[in-house]
């Protein structure tokens, strides 16, 4: 007859094992944010509060400041001809958005800093970012207290139609050329590349075996 373990002993292991699960799953992010670093820009705008005027302000000024950042960039700018262009003219850009938001009554400061900052895993459009440490052009709305939004500056994917939910895919082919194709690969976790699809379908099958379920079923043999 198969051994049982005390229902707490068994808890106890699985509550470690998905401890270790998710550590892992953490390591496994920061290091490939920690190679999507160098080649990333990310825009982050945080609004006053979250209200629903100042969350529809802060959408109306990240399409007015981002569509004017396009127009001085061009297609073919570096990062670091990005980073430049934000920093020299950080005081345009931030006088842009302050003269929006008075044309719409409303009298606020607003700051643009390029930073390093620490962010959690977040999905923009159908690319998922993991948590990391990026390079950071960050505007803040008056206080700063409501809901963010972001996205990527450099490779060029920030979008401002809102209806549109994927990044299109001339913006996504340049990220692929910009971090590699593998990293790339890693952003896309709900999709397989066709190389990966055939790899797939030619993979022997496995059993998958977990050694805590197996103890707790009886199934060790």
């Amino acid at each position: 007859m198969p051994h049982k373990l005390p229902l707490s002993l068994s808890a106890l292991l699985l509550f470690t094992a998905l401890l270790l699960s998710l550590t892992l799953r953490q390591q496994y992010d920061e290091a490939l944010a920690d190679r999507l670093a160098p080649d990333i820009l990310r825009f982050h705008i945080l609004a006053d509060t979250n209200s629903r005027e100042d969350q529809q302000l802060k959408l109306e000024v990240r399409d007015l400041v981002i569509r004017r950042i396009q127009e001085l960039l061009g297609d073919q700018a570096t990062k670091e001809e990005t980073i430049a262009l934000v920093s020299s003219r950080k005081e345009e850009l931030e006088n842009l958005a302050r003269g929006y938001l008075a044309s719409r009554g409303k009298d606020l400061p607003v700051t643009l800093t390029l930073t390093r900052d620490y962010f959690p895993t977040k999905s923009y459009g159908d690319l998922v970012f993991p948590c990391g440490t990026y390079d950071t052009a960050r505007m803040t709305i008056g206080s700063g207290k409501g809901r963010n939004w972001w996205c990527v500056l450099y490779p060029p994917l920030c979008y401002t139609d809102a209806i549109r939910a994927i990044v299109p895919e001339p913006s996504k082919k340049s990220l692929a050329e910009t971090v590699g194709a593998e990293d790339y690969s890693a952003l896309l976790p709900r999709t397989l590349s066709p190389a990966r699809e055939e790899e797939k379908k030619q993979a022997p099958r496995r059993e998958v075996r977990f050694f805590f379920l197996d103890l707790l079923t009886g199934e060790t043999g």
